[in-house]
């Protein structure tokens, strides 16, 4: 195997960007990453080989970086979501803060702009867990306080899609800016 040639190809398939079949595809797999290739090709109208090909550039080329099972949170007995801000002295993105990453609720944690440094969603047992995780992110040298917004019920829980909206509507103007109300004055 030509080394410099692998790299060529590995770095076509970066730079590619993905067409409607690639959207498709991802889609398809993000619904159900254990359909085979001759079942993704029926659904998107290529051969089995020609969907293999795909996925090994998508692959390679970062955009699937990750095939992994969807668990349910009731079977692990995880049943409280929360989303924890975490405020702190300084910038916050310390070493100590992010190595809350080492508890298992933890599933995301987010440097964000606002009013707070860093967003947590956190999925435990109960309250009382939640109230464990809390005392151990106080632990937590710069710490300075917490805010946790408890999930009542959730709508709408998805991984990444790859589909993009093509067109927004346009924002609506609020009613006493519009022409009419203005010429009547």
């Amino acid at each position: 195997m030509n080394l410099e040639t692998e790299d060529v190809r590995q770095n076509e398939g970066r730079a590619r960007e993905l067409d409607a079949f690639d959207r498709k595809l991802l889609g398809l797999l993000v619904e159900d990453a254990t359909r085979s290739y001759a079942e993704l090709g029926e659904q998107v109208g290529l051969s089995a080989p020609a969907v293999h090909e795909r996925v090994k550039r998508l692959k390679r080329s970062g955009a699937i970086h990750q095939t992994a099972a969807l668990i349910n949170p009731i079977a692990v007995q995880k049943t409280l979501l929360a989303f924890v801000h975490v405020d702190t002295a300084g910038w916050g993105k310390t070493p100590e803060l992010l190595g809350i990453a080492k508890y298992p609720e933890v599933e995301e944690i987010h440097s964000v702009a606002g009013d707070t440094c860093m967003l947590l969603k956190v999925r435990t047992k109960d309250s009382r867990a939640l109230e464990g995780l809390l005392a151990r992110i106080y632990d937590v040298p710069g710490v300075i306080r917490t805010r946790s917004y408890v999930v009542l019920s959730t709508h709408l829980e998805r991984p990444v899609q790859p589909a993009i909206t093509k067109e927004w509507p346009a924002p609506r103007l609020p009613a006493s800016s519009s022409p009419a109300t203005d010429a009547k004055g």
